[in-house]
């Protein structure tokens, strides 16, 4: 990845700037060697200029130690808060966190960013860095699914505010995951319904599936689910559009010839109610 803020310093004024840092961290060491109470090797954090310090923090996140850096970009943040650096080093740190899993402090960290730099160059990044931390935290199916909900909710927002941005493919594809966890949720629910045979409720969570989620792998099934369970109460118009929707759209699909031989148990076939929600559904689908 390119990292943010990488400048190209000119060379003498490169050389001077560490000229100047070194004597002025060898005049404090000298200085400071017989205090017990001072921690000369955190000198350098504390006396290099902010540029130096992003540079090595760059130089070490490239390297692989993550903790070092994080130490350096910590000394800008500390050391130099009103410089150009501090504001680079405040959504590098808030990467760091998140490459070594600290997905709260991530979303912290970039969340404060944003509040501090909404229209920075690196605002797409941070507001990228807080989708992924959520992204991260997405649980299975049998579990809350709030960070699926917040996944959707921080990459929608890099889709919409940063369009030209290169995050925005990778926003949209964690999108359709968490999406794709949520209506997983529902059929999981819905499930549990139709086995209790508690067919109301579980027709909601089928049709939410249909309705919010139409582009997931997830409904398919949805559609099979609302046959069985639309046949189960008699209510044979609906599961006869339920499975006409599912073949038009999926025809190959395992689910459609499973719910089209449930049918004919009962001498019928799939056949579309124009004026039933689940047509106006169908008209939205993945196979559409």
């Amino acid at each position: 990845m390119v990292f943010a803020g990488q400048f190209d310093l000119k060379k003498m004024a490169r050389v001077a700037v560490i000229a100047l840092a070194a004597s002025a961290t060898s005049v404090l060491v000298t200085a400071c060697q017989n205090d017990p109470d001072i921690d000369i090797t955190k000198l350098a954090a504390e006396t290099d200029p902010p540029e130096v310090l992003y540079n090595q923090g760059l130089a070490n996140l490239n390297a692989g130690k993550t903790t070092e850096a994080a130490r350096k970009f910590d000394a800008i943040d500390q050391q130099h808060p009103f410089s150009e650096y501090a504001r680079k080093a405040l959504v590098m740190r808030s990467f760091i966190n998140y490459r070594n899993g600290q997905y709260q402090d991530a979303i912290n960290g970039a969340s404060r960013y944003l509040n501090l730099y909404p229209e920075s160059e690196d605002a797409a990044y941070a507001q990228y860095i807080v989708g992924l931390a959520y992204s991260k935290q997405i649980p299975s199916v049998t579990q809350d699914q709030k960070p699926a909900f917040k996944t959707i909710e921080a990459m929608q927002a890099v889709v919409t505010k940063y369009p030209d941005s290169d995050y925005v493919e990778d926003a949209q594809a964690k999108i359709r995951y968490a999406k794709d966890q949520l209506a997983g949720k529902e059929m999981q629910v819905g499930r549990y319904y139709l086995e209790r045979k508690e067919y109301l409720a579980a027709i909601t969570r089928f049709r939410t599936v249909v309705e919010s989620y139409p582009n997931t792998n997830q409904v398919e099934e949805a559609l099979s689910r609302l046959v069985e369970t639309y046949f189960a109460m008699g209510i044979t118009t609906e599961a006869q559009t339920a499975a006409a929707v599912l073949g038009h759209n999926y025809p190959d699909s395992q689910w459609y010839a499973d719910s089209y031989k449930l049918l004919q148990t009962g001498g019928l076939e799939p056949r579309e109610n124009g004026n039933s929600w689940i047509s106006r559904a169908g008209k939205q689908l993945l196979g559409a």
